[in-house]
C-alpha cells in the first residue's frame, strides 16, 4: 500500500488545524508554511477536505480552515478517504468487486484481509489521537517492532 503525497499533506493539514481547534480559522497559506505543504497543492486538498465535510471555510480578512467537526471523530481513514478515494485498491477497483479463478483465487481473501488491517489501524486513529501524540496501544505495539521499520 502507498501512501499518496495528497493523503499524506491532507493528514498533515487537518493534523494541524486539530492542533489549533478552539483558537479560530487557519489561513492556508500558514499550514502550507508550517508543514512545508505546496500552497496550490494544499488548496485542493482543502477543497476535497470541505466538501467532504471534515473542514469547514470561511472567507474574508478573519477566514481560513477550522475542523467542521471534534478531532476526535474524525480518523485518519477519513482524511485519506477524502482525498484519495477507497484506501486499498487492487488495479483501481475495490477488492470486494473482483474475482479470480484458478491459481490466482487465494487472492482475493488475501486483499480482503489486507484492506480489513488496513482500515483497522487507520479508523482506529483520530486526529485528536495525533494531536495529543497518544496512539492507541495496538498501534503503538505494531511501530514498536524493528521490523517495522526495517525494508526488506
Amino acid at each position: 500500500m502507498r501512501i499518496s503525497a495528497r493523503a499524506d499533506y491532507a493528514v498533515r493539514a487537518v493534523l494541524e488545524l486539530a492542533a489549533r481547534q478552539g483558537n479560530g480559522p487557519v489561513k492556508a497559506e500558514e499550514i502550507a508554511s508550517v508543514q512545508g505543504i505546496p500552497h496550490k497543492f494544499l488548496e485542493g486538498i482543502l477543497g476535497d477536505l470541505s466538501r467532504t465535510g471534515i473542514v469547514a471555510s470561511r472567507r474574508g480578512g478573519g477566514g481560513g480552515y477550522r475542523l467542521a467537526g471534534p478531532a476526535a471523530e474524525i480518523t485518519v481513514a477519513d482524511v485519506v478517504r477524502a482525498v484519495d478515494g477507497p484506501i486499498v485498491s487492487v488495479r483501481g477497483e475495490r477488492p470486494s468487486s473482483l474475482t479470480y479463478t484458478g491459481t490466482a483465487e487465494p487472492l482475493l481473501p488475501l486483499w480482503i484481509a489486507l484492506r480489513a488491517n488496513v482500515r483497522k489501524i487507520l479508523e482506529g486513529v483520530t486526529l485528536a489521537d495525533l494531536a495529543a501524540a497518544d496512539l492507541p496501544a495496538p498501534v503503538r505495539r505494531l511501530a514498536a517492532d524493528p521490523a517495522a521499520w526495517e525494508n526488506p
